[in-house]
């Protein structure tokens, strides 16, 4: 099983950490360690001092595929979940300030927690999806599929070129403007619409 992580993939984002907007999805691979499901505490690392969260949506594969066109792509997933691309912002800033590559700042153990999926048959629009990110009851991150640079299928269509996808894979689609550091002690909830996803803290 995969974890696709999708880099750069809302402008506005992508403006707040001073990159350029990409003409290409960007991706990187997270490990099947990196989960953190059932809303179990994320225990703050001793490696480092800024944590930042990141909430996506995330759908899962659903069948083995490679080379997939776009127009066939939504037969390659029926559910969406949300999740937090947790990074280690002061390690992946000196590994980007030595041009060094920066998996160790994504994908540490717990770096992904992960909320049950649901059948986009729940939702009224899969291209007008609705998700934000409250931390200690204020709302932090707000974000909408239908800002994300790059779709669902563009995503799948791409990413399917250079690696077979296969049944179980994890892709985390990018995160909206409002990234920020969490402390020990705070408590994360997410959702999709008004749906709750996930509720966990920070020990």
């Amino acid at each position: 099983m995969k974890i696709i992580c999708i880099g750069m993939n809302y402008v506005e984002h992508v403006r707040e950490l001073n990159n350029v907007l990409p003409k290409k999805p960007v991706f990187f691979l997270k490990p099947e360690t990196s989960l953190l499901l059932r809303n179990r505490p994320f225990y703050y690392p001793g490696f480092s001092n800024e944590i930042h969260y990141e909430i996506e949506l995330v759908i899962k594969i659903n069948r083995n595929g490679k080379f997939i066109q776009e127009k066939f792509a939504p037969l390659y997933y029926n559910e969406i979940g949300l999740g937090i691309d947790f990074t280690a912002r002061d390690i992946q800033r000196q590994c980007k300030e030595k041009g060094l590559p920066w998996e160790i700042a994504k994908g540490f153990d717990s770096s992904a927690p992960l909320s049950k999926f649901i059948s986009f048959e729940e939702l009224k629009n899969r291209d007008n999806i609705k998700f934000h990110l409250d931390l200690n009851s204020k709302t932090v991150q707000c974000g909408n599929s239908k800002d994300m640079v790059f779709t669902f299928d563009k995503i799948i269509s791409y990413v399917s070129q250079f690696m077979m996808l296969k049944m179980g894979d994890l892709i985390f689609t990018g995160t909206p403007a409002g990234v920020g550091p969490v402390k020990i002690g705070d408590r994360l909830e997410g959702f999709i619409e008004s749906k709750k996803m996930f509720d966990f803290c920070v020990k």
